[in-house]
């Protein structure tokens, strides 16, 4: 794996109150998407989902979990994501096979309708001992990003610019599965040293959005241009800095405890209606691991994960 994958690298400007985050997803983002086959379009809104959560939880200061869930009446229902300390990702999408297949045929199979309309819901899950804190956003039937820039309006209230992007690779000699990249990259404007609110003329600001809003598709998602090289093209006249990348893994939260767990909550004739063949099958929608177990197994505190 190149060491410029599966990373997110943390960045300031120079002499500026400006600071950023850029993410690349390679060899892990292949792994998430082909464990389930998706179509290139739901894939492709589940790499975004998927680098948005890395951008987004890699900022967290403390053990614990970053969650994006996409709601929406569209084709593609569901989209969720999580980041679990250190570096741990995983995502799961949703959807209408027929309409994301008739959406295909007719064109219109781009992120705004497959996504329609609903709710953007973001979670900091700090461990057990401490609330929750839920950020709730509509939907529009936009792009993922025009939701996540208006719960940085709303809760954070600190200007932000957000850029995403995700596609399959054509890898020569590699027809046997499909490779992806999925990647991002995000400036904010941060309140001077010592100030109390953010100049809306600030220069800095002012440059470091003009700047970013030339980066193309293709940069975001280019395995030939590095994070490093990629800062250094846009911000190299104003002087950019790095911090240390924070690497990430593929990496799924489900176990047969806490499967196990889940299911001695139900009575022995709720678990009996669950069996089939003398057992109960479990499939985990993120990493797709089967498990099974028998009612005694349950009820007994024990579970066998599938071949």
């Amino acid at each position: 794996m190149p060491a410029d994958d599966d990373i997110v690298l943390p960045f300031s400007l120079v002499n500026a109150n400006v600071r950023g985050r850029i993410v690349r997803l390679g060899p892990m983002v292949t792994n998430i998407l082909g464990r389930h086959d998706y179509p290139s379009p739901v894939g492709s809104l589940l790499g975004e989902t998927v680098a948005l959560t890395a951008l987004l939880g890699a900022s967290l200061k403390f053990s614990g979990r970053f969650a994006v869930e996409a709601r929406s009446d569209g084709p593609v229902d569901l989209l969720a994501a999580d980041f679990t300390t250190p570096g741990d990702l995983r995502g799961y999408a949703h959807f209408d096979e027929a309409a994301v297949n008739a959406a295909q045929d007719d064109g219109q199979d781009d992120g705004s309708q497959l996504l329609g309309k609903g709710h953007l819901a973001m979670t900091v899950d700090q461990g057990a001992d401490m609330e929750l804190y839920q950020g709730i956003v509509p939907l529009e039937g936009g792009q993922l990003t025009d939701a996540a820039l208006e719960y940085f309006t709303r809760s954070e209230q600190i200007p932000t610019a957000i850029r995403l992007g995700a596609g399959q690779l054509s890898v020569p000699g590699q027809k046997s599965r499909a490779q992806w990249r999925a990647g991002g990259i995000m400036i904010q404007h941060l309140p001077p040293a010592g100030g109390t609110g953010i100049e809306s003329d600030d220069e800095g600001w002012a440059n470091a959005m003009a700047l970013f809003e030339t980066i193309s598709y293709d940069e975001i998602l280019d395995p030939g241009l590095a994070p490093e090289q990629l800062l250094y093209r846009l911000f190299h006249e104003g002087g950019v800095t790095v911090n240390p990348a924070l690497a990430l893994t593929d990496t799924c939260r489900c176990s047969r405890e806490r499967i196990g767990a889940t299911l001695s909550r139900f009575g022995a004739d709720e678990l009996g209606d669950m069996v089939e063949d003398g057992t109960i099958g479990v499939v985990c929608e993120f990493c797709n691991r089967q498990y099974r177990f028998t009612p005694e197994d349950i009820l007994a505190g024990g579970a066998q994960e599938a071949d």
